[in-house]
């Protein structure tokens, strides 16, 4: 019983860190000043273990948000306290913050719930500052405001823990030596910092989508968290960029499939068996809304067309009457606009819904050769599900095999599992 107590404590901090660690972070480096990063982050780990020691014995408050707020406040009040005398703070807070009149003001201001959206918005373009190479700002915005470790960094973005740990070190180095500001910059500035802020939260939304946890295919905290990101652009009047409408869109269209991909048991439908009344028609309806926001200009991201492709799928009334000569039309628009060794993945895959089997056996087997997706399992898994459709099932297990081997989640290996199980049957 108590394992199974302190298990859920666990899970409960642990999807709280991703909702408000990078709440936390921002607003204590808006005090703090970006250069005492991991002060801050060291305050937010010290709340994060008083909340698993005190849950643990049964002390669950009934806003766990707001507890973690006000223990993250006394926990930088007390860390003002101690480092004031030999510690430099944001420029604008330093001196008020070292005087014993002013700081429960300036503490209870800013951590006021627009600041504290306002500094969220300030992290992620601080992140994004062109100082930083395109690896380092995707690296330490999903390290510092939304709650991924190092290894959840490294399979989102195609590459080993090491590399990340690397680009996290040149990345802080950076921004103590260059005096990076904490601010949402203005005009040409903000224009040019945008697609690296789009990236990052699509790259937010896709690992929540197409998670690698042990235990979960899909974390909804993920995906709510990149719209809720996504939604605070237009809050901050950053809406006449057709980018934000569009990307909004597609992740509408993405979530409104969540109920239909994980059956009773946890374990993984795929998109030709899943109950399309179970799909969530206001999310839709919304993506739709979005998408159409998205097209007031002549410009055509590669969001728009991602969203385009999720349409499709959401106005198909079956898996059968999907029209995947228009899907696939857009992936080729889109590989022309974005180079991606996914896209070229996925573009294979619909030549078989046109062409036959065989024709993507014969794409991702070049795919297979390139190497650059060596660690995706789904490319051995795609793989294994057309050799199987043309009766290859020796093959096709041998592919499912090595899918199994680079992925760890349950409902993954579930799944993988019973394609395998499927090859061996007579």
């Amino acid at each position: 019983m108590y394992q199974k107590v302190s298990s859920n404590i666990d899970k409960l901090v642990d999807h709280l860190f991703r909702h408000q660690a990078g709440k936390m972070i921002s607003v204590l480096i808006r005090l703090f000043g970006i250069y005492n990063l991991e002060m801050a982050e060291d305050v937010v780990q010290e709340t994060m273990r008083q909340a698993l020691l005190d849950w643990s014995l049964g002390n669950i408050p009934d806003n766990p948000e707001a507890w973690l707020m006000a223990v993250a406040k006394r926990k930088a009040i007390n860390c003002v306290r101690r480092e004031k005398y030999i510690c430099h703070f944001a420029e604008k807070y330093d001196q008020l913050l070292k005087s014993s009149w002013t700081s429960s003001h300036i503490f209870d201001n800013v951590f006021l719930e627009n600041e504290i959206k306002d500094s969220q918005l300030r992290m992620i373009f601080t992140c994004c500052n062109p100082a930083l190479s395109a690896e380092s700002q995707i690296t330490l915005t999903l390290k510092t405001l939304c709650g991924f470790n190092i290894r959840e960094i490294a399979c989102s973005m195609l590459t080993n823990e090491d590399a990340v740990n690397k680009r996290l070190y040149r990345a802080k180095e950076k921004i103590r030596n260059f005096n990076i500001p904490f601010e949402i910059p203005q005009g040409k500035e903000l224009y040019k910092r945008l697609d690296a802020v789009y990236l990052v939260i699509y790259l937010i939304f896709n690992e929540g989508y197409n998670s690698i946890s042990d235990d979960l295919v899909i974390r909804k905290d993920l995906c709510w968290e990149a719209m809720r990101l996504a939604t605070l652009l237009l809050e901050k009047k950053l809406d006449h960029y057709p980018k934000t409408y569009a990307l909004l869109a597609l992740m509408c269209f993405h979530t409104a499939r969540f109920n239909s991909r994980l059956n009773d048991t946890g374990s993984i439908v795929v998109l030709e068996e899943q109950d399309r009344t179970l799909w969530d028609k206001e999310l839709i309806e919304r993506g739709f809304s979005f998408l159409s926001n998205a097209s007031t200009s002549d410009e055509i991201s590669e969001y728009h067309i991602e969203a385009g492709i999720a349409a499709q799928h959401c106005l198909a009334k079956s898996f059968e009457e999907t029209d995947w000569g228009t899907i696939y039309s857009l992936y080729v628009n889109l590989e022309k606009i974005k180079l991606s060794p996914i896209i070229a993945l996925n573009k294979a895959i619909i030549a078989g819904k046109i062409e036959g089997a065989q024709k993507s056996i014969e794409l991702l087997q070049v795919l297979e050769k390139d190497k650059s997706l060596g660690t995706y399992y789904l490319l051995p898994a795609s793989l294994g599900e057309f050799c199987l459709q043309i009766n290859d099932k020796q093959q096709a297990k041998r592919y499912f095999q090595k899918a199994k081997s680079l992925i760890s989640s349950r409902a993954g290996i579930e799944l993988l599992d019973r394609k395998i199980a499927s090859c061996e049957a007579d």
